[in-house]
Protein backbone atom coordinates (compact mmCIF):
# COMPACT_ATOMS: atom_id res chain seq x y z
CA UNK A 1 0.00 0.00 0.00
CA UNK A 2 2.78 2.51 1.09
CA UNK A 3 4.61 1.79 -2.17
CA UNK A 4 1.57 2.35 -4.54
CA UNK A 5 0.70 5.63 -2.66
CA UNK A 6 4.61 6.13 -2.98
CA UNK A 7 4.17 5.61 -6.97
CA UNK A 8 0.90 7.73 -7.15
CA UNK A 9 3.26 10.49 -5.75
CA UNK A 10 5.70 10.58 -8.13
CA UNK A 11 3.02 10.34 -10.79
CA UNK A 12 1.48 13.57 -9.86
CA UNK A 13 4.31 15.31 -9.61
CA UNK A 14 5.06 14.55 -12.85
CA UNK A 15 1.23 15.72 -13.70
CA UNK A 16 1.59 19.06 -11.92
CA UNK A 17 5.53 19.87 -13.92
CA UNK A 18 3.18 18.66 -17.00
CA UNK A 19 0.63 21.61 -15.87
CA UNK A 20 3.39 24.23 -15.15
CA UNK A 21 5.05 23.25 -18.57
CA UNK A 22 1.76 24.33 -20.12
CA UNK A 23 0.95 27.28 -17.99
CA UNK A 24 4.27 28.79 -19.14
CA UNK A 25 3.74 28.36 -22.40
CA UNK A 26 0.22 29.57 -22.77
CA UNK A 27 0.45 32.19 -20.35
CA UNK A 28 4.08 33.21 -19.32
CA UNK A 29 5.65 33.47 -22.82
CA UNK A 30 3.23 34.58 -24.78
CA UNK A 31 2.53 38.14 -22.32
CA UNK A 32 6.65 39.15 -22.40
CA UNK A 33 6.66 38.95 -18.37
CA UNK A 34 9.39 37.29 -16.01
CA UNK A 35 7.78 35.39 -13.15
CA UNK A 36 9.35 34.77 -10.27
CA UNK A 37 11.79 32.68 -8.81
CA UNK A 38 15.01 31.40 -11.15
CA UNK A 39 12.66 30.34 -13.60
CA UNK A 40 12.37 34.23 -13.95
CA UNK A 41 16.04 34.91 -14.53
CA UNK A 42 15.75 32.33 -17.48
CA UNK A 43 12.87 33.52 -19.31
CA UNK A 44 14.40 36.78 -19.41
CA UNK A 45 17.80 35.17 -21.03
CA UNK A 46 15.48 33.24 -22.82
CA UNK A 47 13.93 36.58 -24.19
CA UNK A 48 17.46 38.42 -24.78
CA UNK A 49 19.54 35.19 -26.59
CA UNK A 50 16.94 32.47 -27.37
CA UNK A 51 18.46 30.04 -25.41
CA UNK A 52 15.15 27.60 -23.69
CA UNK A 53 14.36 27.85 -20.49
CA UNK A 54 13.89 23.97 -20.20
CA UNK A 55 17.70 23.81 -20.87
CA UNK A 56 18.62 26.29 -18.43
CA UNK A 57 16.79 24.79 -15.22
CA UNK A 58 17.88 21.41 -15.88
CA UNK A 59 21.90 23.28 -15.86
CA UNK A 60 21.23 25.32 -12.95
CA UNK A 61 18.27 23.01 -10.93
CA UNK A 62 20.37 19.43 -11.63
CA UNK A 63 23.75 20.77 -9.10
CA UNK A 64 21.26 22.50 -6.56
CA UNK A 65 19.15 19.39 -6.54
CA UNK A 66 22.87 17.41 -5.23
CA UNK A 67 23.83 19.85 -3.09
CA UNK A 68 20.00 19.44 -1.61
CA UNK A 69 20.39 15.83 -1.81
CA UNK A 70 23.23 15.65 0.22
CA UNK A 71 22.70 18.89 3.06
CA UNK A 72 18.42 18.54 3.46
CA UNK A 73 16.93 15.73 2.24
CA UNK A 74 17.08 12.83 -0.24
CA UNK A 75 13.55 12.17 -0.95
CA UNK A 76 12.92 15.60 -1.15
CA UNK A 77 16.10 15.88 -3.61
CA UNK A 78 14.56 13.11 -5.95
CA UNK A 79 11.02 14.02 -5.54
CA UNK A 80 11.96 17.73 -6.69
CA UNK A 81 14.19 16.68 -9.42
CA UNK A 82 11.19 14.57 -11.00
CA UNK A 83 9.33 17.89 -10.97
CA UNK A 84 12.43 19.44 -12.68
CA UNK A 85 12.72 17.17 -15.19
CA UNK A 86 9.22 16.68 -15.76
CA UNK A 87 8.83 20.19 -16.11
CA UNK A 88 12.11 20.97 -18.22
CA UNK A 89 11.34 18.32 -20.93
CA UNK A 90 7.89 19.26 -21.13
CA UNK A 91 8.81 22.78 -21.88
CA UNK A 92 10.82 21.59 -24.74
CA UNK A 93 8.57 19.08 -25.80
CA UNK A 94 6.03 22.10 -26.66
CA UNK A 95 8.34 24.15 -28.29
CA UNK A 96 7.17 21.37 -31.32
CA UNK A 97 3.42 21.73 -30.54
CA UNK A 98 1.69 24.51 -31.97
CA UNK A 99 -0.45 26.12 -28.63
CA UNK A 100 -1.41 29.29 -31.02
CA UNK A 101 -5.13 29.01 -30.70
CA UNK A 102 -5.34 28.25 -26.58
CA UNK A 103 -2.05 30.69 -25.52
CA UNK A 104 -3.72 34.15 -24.69
CA UNK A 105 -2.21 37.22 -25.43
CA UNK A 106 -3.75 40.58 -26.93
CA UNK A 107 -2.38 42.31 -29.68
CA UNK A 108 -2.48 45.64 -28.93
CA UNK A 109 -1.92 44.86 -25.31
CA UNK A 110 -5.10 45.34 -23.55
CA UNK A 111 -6.16 42.91 -20.64
CA UNK A 112 -2.84 41.76 -20.81
CA UNK A 113 -3.18 41.76 -17.43
CA UNK A 114 -4.93 38.57 -17.12
CA UNK A 115 -2.46 36.15 -18.36
CA UNK A 116 0.10 37.00 -15.12
CA UNK A 117 -2.91 36.19 -13.34
CA UNK A 118 -4.01 33.30 -14.32
CA UNK A 119 -0.94 32.00 -14.51
CA UNK A 120 0.34 32.96 -10.89
CA UNK A 121 -3.08 31.03 -9.68
CA UNK A 122 -1.88 28.19 -11.69
CA UNK A 123 1.43 28.06 -10.52
CA UNK A 124 -0.05 28.41 -6.83
CA UNK A 125 -1.79 25.39 -7.00
CA UNK A 126 1.01 23.73 -8.29
CA UNK A 127 3.35 24.85 -5.51
CA UNK A 128 0.33 23.54 -2.77
CA UNK A 129 0.20 19.75 -4.56
CA UNK A 130 4.06 19.86 -4.48
CA UNK A 131 4.24 21.19 -0.76
CA UNK A 132 2.23 18.11 0.39
CA UNK A 133 4.22 15.38 -1.12
CA UNK A 134 7.38 17.11 0.19
CA UNK A 135 8.97 18.62 -3.31
CA UNK A 136 10.41 21.76 -4.30
CA UNK A 137 10.00 23.50 -7.80
CA UNK A 138 13.78 23.59 -7.62
CA UNK A 139 15.96 27.21 -8.13
CA UNK A 140 14.91 29.08 -4.69
CA UNK A 141 13.23 26.84 -3.19
CA UNK A 142 16.64 24.54 -2.99
CA UNK A 143 18.59 27.52 -1.97
CA UNK A 144 15.90 28.15 0.60
CA UNK A 145 16.13 25.31 2.11
CA UNK A 146 19.90 24.87 2.14
CA UNK A 147 20.18 27.76 4.09
CA UNK A 148 17.56 26.79 6.51
CA UNK A 149 19.02 23.54 7.46
CA UNK A 150 22.34 25.67 8.26
CA UNK A 151 21.22 28.56 9.92
CA UNK A 152 17.01 28.32 10.56
CA UNK A 153 16.56 31.84 11.76
CA UNK A 154 17.49 33.52 8.75
CA UNK A 155 14.62 34.56 7.19
CA UNK A 156 14.58 32.71 3.58
CA UNK A 157 10.81 34.32 2.75
CA UNK A 158 13.04 37.26 3.36
CA UNK A 159 15.78 36.05 0.55
CA UNK A 160 13.39 34.94 -1.69
CA UNK A 161 11.43 38.06 -1.59
CA UNK A 162 14.85 40.60 -2.56
CA UNK A 163 15.76 37.96 -4.90
CA UNK A 164 11.93 38.49 -6.41
CA UNK A 165 12.06 42.11 -6.25
CA UNK A 166 15.39 42.01 -8.38
CA UNK A 167 14.07 40.18 -10.95
CA UNK A 168 11.05 42.57 -10.88
CA UNK A 169 13.46 45.43 -11.47
CA UNK A 170 15.89 43.74 -13.81
CA UNK A 171 12.98 43.10 -16.16
CA UNK A 172 12.21 46.44 -16.86
CA UNK A 173 15.21 46.64 -18.58
CA UNK A 174 14.98 43.31 -20.33
CA UNK A 175 12.02 44.16 -22.17
CA UNK A 176 12.52 47.57 -23.41
CA UNK A 177 12.45 49.74 -20.39
CA UNK A 178 8.97 49.39 -19.62
CA UNK A 179 6.81 49.77 -16.62
CA UNK A 180 4.32 47.02 -17.52
CA UNK A 181 6.76 43.90 -17.56
CA UNK A 182 7.89 45.08 -13.71
CA UNK A 183 3.86 44.84 -12.66
CA UNK A 184 3.48 42.01 -14.21
CA UNK A 185 5.67 40.15 -12.48
CA UNK A 186 4.94 41.45 -9.25
CA UNK A 187 0.73 40.41 -10.12
CA UNK A 188 2.18 36.81 -10.77
CA UNK A 189 4.29 36.91 -7.66
CA UNK A 190 1.57 38.18 -5.62
CA UNK A 191 -1.22 35.29 -7.08
CA UNK A 192 1.33 32.62 -6.98
CA UNK A 193 1.95 33.28 -3.70
CA UNK A 194 -1.26 34.29 -2.26
CA UNK A 195 -3.18 31.15 -3.92
CA UNK A 196 -0.29 27.93 -2.50
CA UNK A 197 -0.74 29.61 0.86
CA UNK A 198 -4.06 29.51 0.85
CA UNK A 199 -4.68 25.97 -0.65
CA UNK A 200 -1.77 24.83 1.69
CA UNK A 201 -3.60 25.77 4.87
CA UNK A 202 -7.04 24.92 3.54
CA UNK A 203 -5.94 21.23 4.67
CA UNK A 204 -4.46 22.43 8.27
CA UNK A 205 -7.29 24.41 8.96
CA UNK A 206 -10.13 23.74 11.34
CA UNK A 207 -12.41 25.15 13.59
CA UNK A 208 -12.54 26.05 17.71
CA UNK A 209 -16.07 26.37 19.47
CA UNK A 210 -15.87 27.24 23.41
CA UNK A 211 -19.10 26.00 24.35
CA UNK A 212 -20.99 27.72 27.32
CA UNK A 213 -22.91 25.20 28.91
CA UNK A 214 -24.59 23.75 31.89
CA UNK A 215 -24.74 20.19 30.29
CA UNK A 216 -20.87 19.20 29.73
CA UNK A 217 -21.21 14.99 29.59
CA UNK A 218 -23.84 15.11 27.42
CA UNK A 219 -22.47 17.63 25.23
CA UNK A 220 -19.34 15.54 25.37
CA UNK A 221 -20.38 12.38 24.66
CA UNK A 222 -22.37 13.41 21.35
CA UNK A 223 -18.95 14.80 20.08
CA UNK A 224 -17.10 11.98 20.99
CA UNK A 225 -19.76 9.67 19.72
CA UNK A 226 -20.71 11.91 16.47
CA UNK A 227 -17.59 13.27 15.52
CA UNK A 228 -14.48 11.31 16.88
CA UNK A 229 -13.64 14.52 18.86
CA UNK A 230 -12.53 15.45 22.19
CA UNK A 231 -13.20 18.21 24.40
CA UNK A 232 -11.56 19.71 26.99
CA UNK A 233 -13.69 21.16 30.29
CA UNK A 234 -12.93 24.28 31.95
CA UNK A 235 -14.86 25.41 34.94
CA UNK A 236 -16.59 28.86 34.67
CA UNK A 237 -18.34 31.41 36.26
CA UNK A 238 -21.00 33.94 34.58
CA UNK A 239 -20.25 37.49 36.55
CA UNK A 240 -23.57 38.72 35.64
CA UNK A 241 -25.34 36.51 37.97
CA UNK A 242 -22.37 34.53 40.01
CA UNK A 243 -23.36 31.39 38.99
CA UNK A 244 -21.04 28.70 38.12
CA UNK A 245 -21.20 27.24 34.65
CA UNK A 246 -18.99 25.45 32.61
CA UNK A 247 -17.06 25.89 29.29
CA UNK A 248 -16.04 22.83 26.33
CA UNK A 249 -13.16 23.31 24.07
CA UNK A 250 -13.27 21.52 21.51
CA UNK A 251 -11.60 21.69 17.79
CA UNK A 252 -13.24 20.32 14.83
CA UNK A 253 -12.41 20.04 11.09
CA UNK A 254 -14.75 22.66 8.92
CA UNK A 255 -16.93 20.12 7.39
CA UNK A 256 -18.35 19.21 11.16
CA UNK A 257 -19.55 22.72 11.77
CA UNK A 258 -23.19 22.28 11.13
CA UNK A 259 -23.15 18.73 12.89
CA UNK A 260 -21.90 20.16 16.34
CA UNK A 261 -24.54 23.57 15.82
CA UNK A 262 -27.05 20.77 15.91
CA UNK A 263 -25.64 19.22 18.98
CA UNK A 264 -25.06 22.56 20.87
CA UNK A 265 -28.96 23.80 19.59
CA UNK A 266 -30.43 20.76 21.19
CA UNK A 267 -29.59 22.05 24.94
CA UNK A 268 -31.13 24.63 26.56
CA UNK A 269 -29.14 27.55 27.53
CA UNK A 270 -26.27 26.68 25.47
CA UNK A 271 -24.03 28.72 23.37
CA UNK A 272 -21.04 29.29 21.37
CA UNK A 273 -18.26 31.07 20.33
CA UNK A 274 -16.87 30.15 16.99
CA UNK A 275 -13.38 31.11 15.58
CA UNK A 276 -11.76 29.95 12.64
CA UNK A 277 -8.19 27.68 13.45
CA UNK A 278 -5.68 28.98 11.09
CA UNK A 279 -3.04 25.90 11.30
CA UNK A 280 -3.49 23.01 13.41
CA UNK A 281 -0.05 21.13 14.86
CA UNK A 282 0.03 17.59 16.30
CA UNK A 283 -2.31 14.79 16.21
CA UNK A 284 -5.18 16.18 14.81
CA UNK A 285 -6.97 13.46 12.58
CA UNK A 286 -8.36 15.42 9.07
CA UNK A 287 -11.97 13.95 9.55
CA UNK A 288 -15.55 14.48 6.92
CA UNK A 289 -19.07 15.32 8.25
CA UNK A 290 -19.87 11.89 9.32
CA UNK A 291 -16.86 11.42 11.83
CA UNK A 292 -14.63 9.77 8.95
CA UNK A 293 -11.19 9.39 8.91
CA UNK A 294 -9.68 11.40 5.46
CA UNK A 295 -6.71 9.87 4.28
CA UNK A 296 -4.09 11.91 2.67
CA UNK A 297 -3.61 10.51 -1.04
CA UNK A 298 -0.31 11.34 -1.63
CA UNK A 299 2.95 10.14 0.45
CA UNK A 300 4.36 12.91 2.79
CA UNK A 301 8.01 11.92 2.42
CA UNK A 302 10.01 13.16 5.23
CA UNK A 303 8.74 15.73 6.27
CA UNK A 304 11.86 18.13 5.26
CA UNK A 305 9.82 20.64 3.23
CA UNK A 306 9.85 24.41 5.15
Amino acid sequence: MNYAKKVWTYLVIAFVALVAAVNYQLFVFPNQFAPSGLNGICTMIQHLTGFKVGYMSLFINVPLALWCYAEVSKPVALRSMVYVVTFSVGLLALDYVDLSAFAYATDNGTSKILGPLVAGVIQGYVYSILVRASAYTGGTDFISAIIHKHSPQKSVFGMIFTMNACIAAASYFVYDFQMEPVILCILYSFMSTTVGERLMKSGRSAICFQIITDYPNEISREIIDKLHHSTTLIPGKGMYKGKQTNVLLCVINKTQAAALTNIIHRYPYTFAIVHPVSEILGNFKNLSGDGKEVKEILDAGDGQTL
